[in-house]
């Protein structure tokens, strides 16, 4: 880790947050603790301050803020952030701002959200909130965030309806005619403004963001139809972004902005009740002059339908969808001619591009949360296909820091959302030993080691008895999800209560992880902490079943399904050859009908270590999955095979872009030796 930057600015906020004491938000999942509700929701907050720039060149802010912050330099806009984070680990923004700078008198204005709401989005609903920031030109800080800057709320945002997603963000109603809204030109009256407070209890660490910023693309519309309601647009494909217009009409009048993924029946509307449990229904009130609109939050959207009121106009010209994503640069290559498989590629390749943000996240709409899970695989996906391993870096890290609530890690990392699905911490070892294999980078494994090791300690002192195996988990173990797709796997998984007993997925992730933490250590020069022949033996007595030639769900039944089988194959526990063969023959057979999110990836390791790729193509292009997204029109990757999979499906979720993984060179086949 490299310097880092000293601030001399002090954490500022609105008057009435300023004294609030912080709310501990982290806890274990099944603790039953009740965390109370923050006192503000939904809070806008803006500063602004104008100072002296002697030149225009090297001129670097440094800026944190919390939930996070939008900030404009002489009424320009030049980024958000900070990426969310804990508060003994926050991230600030180094930004070289020299070419938004003029000589002479300049102004900063920074709009700053706190979202107020437990959630997978940030750490939030924990009455911390602000900003922080320095200007240093030429070695010399020239401004320092204090209570010489002005503040005000930003009540130009409102919220309407109900909370979309699971507690995710907020519908907006957006008053142009409010007058706080043209606060970042530099001529904006502030005299009724009022001193920014300091915050009573600054409680943050601070550490340069190891990420890049956002980038910002214009996508104009595709298609723009009139209609009798007003406009009805068409992107062309599915983004995430804020949408954007100018238009004029009679003060107090309202458009009505529908935004979704898919047209209603018949194709003349939008349908924003979205599948995955999302209202995009927002609205502008007009001021009697043109008017700009903007969304504050974004929205993971292809059709937005504008119904505007009678004497309105809207500048054609003028609507424009902001795609904020990841910078991306494809270095990948996939690695058949089949067309098939090359629109799955495109399919993968799009998702990545335009779904992975300052994090990765699992979907794009309902939780908007860096699963650890999803991550393992998206991530992946997206290092392999651009070469740029920070991403997954962030998030490697990001999960470690959550051993301060629990040593075998938290579900969804840098939130303050308290989730702990067993599986995922055990992935994550096996994820660090692929980045190993991909970049060769022993000093970062060689750091994080000891932190690895701890997350297998845990679950070999919590759950683990004489045999080796792991029992009675207070952890969710969800195997396959949707729950319809676990092949009727014969264990209580229902969420929120111990698993009791032992059984099959679980043992053969912690096998895994155990596996790769050997290999691992082998790199950085330390002796293996895991008997994984003692494991492996314990694994086969307790679930495989001779007289059935197939691995078992639990050490108590004798019920034969998809995952219990598919884990096996990948991580090696077969007792010899015939048994591979047979689960093989099972995959053959059913291809992607007996299996999703997990297993799918699951069996397709397993089929590379056993030099089947050939078949993990030809599942890959089973007319079930892949192929079923595309023909219902998909332009990203589902959260399933299909629209009606999953009762709140989301149709921009990240987890199944990982064909990339199979379909370009990267010497796979290695891990499995």
């Amino acid at each position: 880790m490299g310097k880092q930057h000293k601030f001399c600015g002090k954490w500022i906020t609105c008057e009435d947050m300023a004294a609030l004491p912080a709310i501990n938000v982290f806890h274990r999942q099944l603790d039953g603790k009740t965390v109370p509700d923050s006192k503000f929701q939904n809070k806008h907050m803006l500063f602004r301050k104008k100072f002296i720039a002697e030149t225009t060149k090297g001129t670097t802010l440094f800026l944190s803020a919390d939930d996070y912050y939008k900030l404009y330099i002489n009424g320009r806009f030049v980024t958000q952030g900070p990426c969310p984070g804990y508060p003994f680990h926050y991230y600030y923004n180094e930004l070289d701002i020299s070419a938004y700078l003029k000589k002479g008198e300049n102004t900063i204005a920074v709009h700053v959200f706190y979202q107020g709401l437990i959630n997978r989005v940030w750490v939030s609903g924990d009455n911390r909130s602000g900003l922080i920031l320095d200007i240093v030109s030429c070695g010399k800080t020239v401004l320092s965030s204090d209570e010489s800057f002005l503040a005000s709320d930003q009540t130009a945002f409102s919220a309407i309806g109900n909370v979309c997603g699971l507690n995710t963000q907020y519908c907006e109603r957006f008053n142009a005619g409010h007058p706080n809204v043209l606060f970042d030109q530099p001529d904006f009256d502030d005299s009724n403004w009022r001193p920014a407070a300091l915050r009573a209890f600054p409680d943050y660490t601070l550490y340069s963001q190891p990420t890049k910023q956002l980038v910002f693309e214009p996508i104009r519309p595709a298609a723009l139809k009139k209609n009798e309601q007003g406009y009805l647009i068409d992107f062309g494909a599915m983004y995430v972004g804020y949408l954007s217009f100018s238009a004029s009409g009679s003060r107090g009048s309202v458009i009505a902005v529908k935004s979704g993924q898919e047209l209603c029946d018949g194709g003349t509307d939008v349908m924003f009740h979205l599948r995955a449990n999302c209202v995009y229904k927002d609205e502008m009130v007009l001021s009697g002059n043109r008017d700009f609109y903007c969304q504050f939050d974004y929205k993971s959207i292809r059709y937005v339908q504008l119904d505007l009121p009678p004497d309105c106009v809207l500048d054609e010209n003028s609507i424009c969808l902001t795609a904020r994503h990841y910078p991306f640069c494809e270095q990948a290559a996939c690695n058949t001619d089949d067309p098939e498989l090359h629109a799955v590629w495109s399919l993968c390749a799009h998702s990545l591009k335009y779904g992975v943000q300052e994090v990765i996240q699992d979907c794009m709409e309902r939780e908007k949360g860096q699963y650890v899970g999803d991550g393992c695989f998206t991530s992946l996906s997206y290092a392999l296909l651009t070469k740029d391993f920070s991403i997954m870096e962030k998030l490697i890290d990001d999960a470690l820091r959550s051993q301060f609530v629990n040593k075998g890690l938290l579900t969804c990392t840098t939130c303050s959302f308290m989730q702990e699905i067993a599986e995922y911490p055990l992935m994550l070892v096996m994820l660090l030993f692929a980045h190993y294999h991909i970049k060769k980078d022993k000093e970062f494994i060689a750091q994080r080691y000891d932190a690895l090791l701890d997350i297998l300690i845990f679950y070999q002192k919590s759950y683990g008895k004489a045999d080796g195996l792991l029992y009675d988990l207070d952890k969710w173990c969800v195997v396959e999800w949707p729950q319809k797709w676990r092949d009727g796997y014969d264990v209580d998984l229902t969420e929120g209560q111990i698993c009791r007993g032992t059984h099959n997925v679980i043992n053969a992730y912690f096998i895994g992880a155990a596996k790769a933490l050997n290999r691992l250590a082998s790199i950085v020069g330390k002796r293996p902490a895991f008997d994984t022949v003692f494991l492996t033996d314990a694994y086969r007595n307790a679930f495989y079943d001779p007289a059935q030639g197939f691995f078992c769900d639990s050490a108590e039944s004798r019920h034969i399904s998809f995952p219990s089988n598919a884990t096996a194959l990948a991580f090696g526990l077969c007792p010899d050859r015939a048994c591979e063969e047979r689960i093989i023959q099972m995959m053959d057979k059913r291809r992607l009908s007996g299996c999703m999110l997990f297993m799918t990836f699951a069996a397709f390791c397993g089929l590379v270590r056993c030099g089947r790729r050939d078949l993990v193509y030809e599942m890959m292009k089973d007319k079930g999955g892949w192929l079923r997204m595309i023909n219902e029109g998909a332009t990203a990757t589902f959260e399933g095979w299909g629209k009606s999979e999953k009762h709140n499906i989301s149709l921009f979720h990240l987890c199944l872009t990982y064909p990339i993984v199979f379909l370009t060179d990267w010497n796979m086949e290695q891990i499995f030796k």
